[in-house]
Parts: structure tokens; C-alpha cells; sequence
């Protein structure tokens, strides 16, 4: 593995670390400053509401000014909004943080440009792309034992921790990350997030599976909204139980991205075939977890690892290979911003259907992944 490529999935971590820090230990870093739990959900959706307005923008300035400028911003920017959250002394400096690091977030997308800039041909840019949706599972894997861990110091020495990680993944970065982008865009900029959104369902062969990629976003973000409160109440999980079992989802999506994709999947179907697999798998997965029988529920396990994780690599890497291939970068942030999208809505659907029924959640995502294979 090449050094540029090293420094590109380390980037991905530390992005998903911080990330997967932030779920366990939030609330209680946030009790320190006497917040409800209205805000914590906040602090979540004002996230992935910056990273839907930014995602889009700094994917395109990539295809304009090339990636190496726009992912050492990005990266230096996430370091400071976790510094900035690490030593918050109120309220609205946390926020301050979280919306300075929700900005940055296009270094994600910027790290997925990266490595299909790299990639020779089809089968390579859908490996490199598995290698990196592998990378992002086990970064959300490790966070929130790492955060567990660390914060037996202090509720904000993890985030001081992540912030420094960052720091030193941009310093390295500059000296030896080169430029990959020789096929630069000329297309004017423009910052508003919904015009890309616009055009990309302007163009015909990219409209279908943005719309794919959409539903299942929204499915994903419903269910995983709801599951520590499902759990708990259908199960009688304790937080140490949840962590298990994202762990256990963790290693079910990092075993079919990293071994089995490239050496089963991608051998013997197409990225299309997949796709239209793993819309189903996904799916069955989900009603699964609604029987609310826990032989069932760790069954359904297994299919929503390995639907997850290899409808995130082949939907992306569809888009890339639909789109114009000078604007891949900004492909790969309307995917991002689709995905914020979702995780400003999601929690919100999710909670107000749990309400209603604790399974309903997982019924309806099933649904809309059924609507997404029929119009697939």
C-alpha cells in the first residue's frame, strides 16, 4: 500500500474516530455544562447539517483547484473544531466546534476523490473505495471504546485526543501527499448546496441512483437512530450489550469490504448485480430486527453487515462511473451531502415512529430499500 493511500485512509479514521467517540461520551460531557438531551440531538443535527451544506462545495473546489489544498484545509479545520469542543467553557462554543468540524467534513469526500483519481480502472476504484468504507467501520468500531477509555482521564481529553491526531495527520500530509488531479474542472463554483443537488437530478444517468443512494440513507438512519432505545426495551441490552453488538457490525462490515468484496463479490458479480442484491439482503435484515426475537435479531445481524457494507461501496462507485469524470469530486459530495441530508431527518423520523411502535422503524426501512431495488 502506497504512502499517499496510507495517509488517505488515516485521514478517513480520524475523521470516523472522532465521530464514533462522540456517541458514548457526549451526553456526559454535555451534563458537565448542564445541557438537556435536546441538545445533545442538536449538537448531532447541526453537524450533518453543516456537512450537507459544505460536502457539495468543497468536492467541487477539489475538482477546480485540485485535492491537496482542499484536504489539508479540510483536515487542519477538523483539527481545530475538536480543540475548539475539547476546550469549550460553554454551550455555544461547543456548538462553534461542532459547526467548524461539520464544515470540514468534505475531507471525506475529498479523500474519496483522492483514491479513485489513483485508481487504474473499474475493479481497482471499487476496491479502493471498499478499502476506505472498511477504514470508516472500524474507525466507528474503535471510537467508542477508545472514548470509553480516555475519558476515564476526562469527558474532554478524547476530543483533545482526536483534535491532536488530526493536527499531526496534517502536518504529514503536506510534506507527502502530492497533487492527483490532473484533469482539472472549469465550471464555475457556486456555494449553494441545493443548486449541485438540482443539477445532478438534472442528468439523467445519475438521477436513479442518487435516488438509490437516498432511500438507503434514509432507512440506515432511521433504524440506527432507534436501535440503543429498541434494544434496551425489546432485549433488555445495557450500554456495554449495544457496544457489543456494533463491534460485532463492525467486523461484519470490515471482513466484506477488505477480504470479500474484491475476492468474491466484484468476481463474481457485477457492481449493478450487487447492488440489486444487497437492497434485498439489507432489507430482510431489517424486518429481522423487528421480530423482536433475539435468535432472529442476531441472524439479521449478519445481513445488515453485509448489506450495509457493500451497498455503500458499489452505490458510490456507480455514481462515479455514471457521472462526468471531471466531477467526480462533486459526484462524491452530492452522495456525502444526500447522506447528511438523511442524518438531519432520519433521527427525527425514526424517533417519532418508535413512538408509535417500537418496530416500525425497521418496517419502514425495509420499505423504502424494497422501493429502492424496484426503481433500481
Amino acid at each position: 500500500m502506497t504512502k499517499q493511500k496510507i495517509i488517505i485512509l488515516f485521514t478517513v479514521f480520524i475523521d470516523v474516530l472522532g465521530f464514533g467517540i462522540v456517541i458514548p461520551i457526549l451526553p456526559f460531557y454535555l451534563s458537565e455544562f448542564g445541557a438537556d438531551s435536546f441538545t445533545v440531538t442538536l449538537l448531532f443535527s447541526v453537524f450533518s447539517l453543516c456537512s450537507f451544506i459544505s460536502s457539495p462545495f468543497l468536492g467541487a473546489l477539489s475538482d477546480r483547484i485540485g485535492r491537496r489544498p482542499v484536504l489539508l484545509l479540510s483536515i487542519f479545520s477538523t483539527s481545530v473544531g475538536w480543540l475548539v469542543f475539547a476546550s469549550a467553557s460553554s454551550i455555544p462554543l461547543l456548538f462553534v466546534g461542532r459547526i467548524i468540524d461539520g464544515l470540514a467534513a468534505g475531507n471525506f469526500t475529498t479523500a474519496q476523490s483522492y483514491l479513485v483519481d489513483i485508481s487504474t480502472n473499474d475493479k481497482e476504484r471499487t476496491t479502493n473505495l471498499g478499502i476506505i468504507g472498511a477504514t470508516f467501520g472500524i474507525g466507528f468500531m474503535v471510537g467508542p471504546l477508545l472514548g470509553g477509555i480516555l475519558s476515564t482521564v476526562s469527558h474532554a481529553f478524547p476530543f483533545y485526543t482526536v483534535g491532536i491526531m488530526a493536527l499531526l495527520n496534517g502536518i504529514i500530509a503536506s510534506f507527502l501527499l502530492p497533487e492527483t488531479n490532473k484533469n482539472k474542472s472549469q465550471v464555475p463554483l457556486r456555494f449553494n448546496p441545493i443548486t449541485p443537488l438540482q443539477n445532478a437530478y438534472r442528468e439523467k444517468s445519475l438521477r436513479n441512483v442518487y435516488a438509490v443512494w437516498l432511500l438507503f440513507a434514509i432507512s440506515i438512519v432511521i433504524s440506527q437512530s432507534v436501535f440503543g432505545l429498541f434494544a434496551q426495551k425489546a432485549f433488555l441490552f445495557n450500554a456495554f450489550q449495544t457496544g457489543i453488538f456494533f463491534t460485532i457490525a463492525g467486523v461484519i462490515v470490515a471482513i466484506n469490504q477488505i477480504f470479500l468484496l474484491k475476492r468474491l463479490w466484484l468476481k463474481h458479480f457485477s457492481e449493478f448485480e450487487i447492488q440489486k442484491i444487497m437492497l434485498i439482503v439489507l432489507s430482510i435484515g431489517l424486518l429481522g430486527m423487528s421480530a423482536q426475537r433475539v435468535e432472529v435479531f442476531y441472524l439479521a445481524l449478519i445481513f445488515l453487515g453485509t448489506g450495509q457494507a457493500l451497498l455503500r461501496v458499489v452505490i458510490t462507485s456507480r455514481a462515479v462511473s455514471s457521472g462526468n469524470s471531471k466531477a467526480k469530486g462533486e459526484i462524491l459530495g452530492i452522495t456525502s451531502a444526500l447522506m447528511s441530508a438523511a442524518m438531519i431527518v432520519g433521527p427525527i423520523i425514526g424517533g417519532a415512529l418508535f413512538e408509535i411502535a417500537t418496530s416500525l422503524p425497521f418496517i419502514v426501512g425495509s420499505v423504502l430499500l424494497l422501493i429502492a431495488f424496484f426503481i433500481s
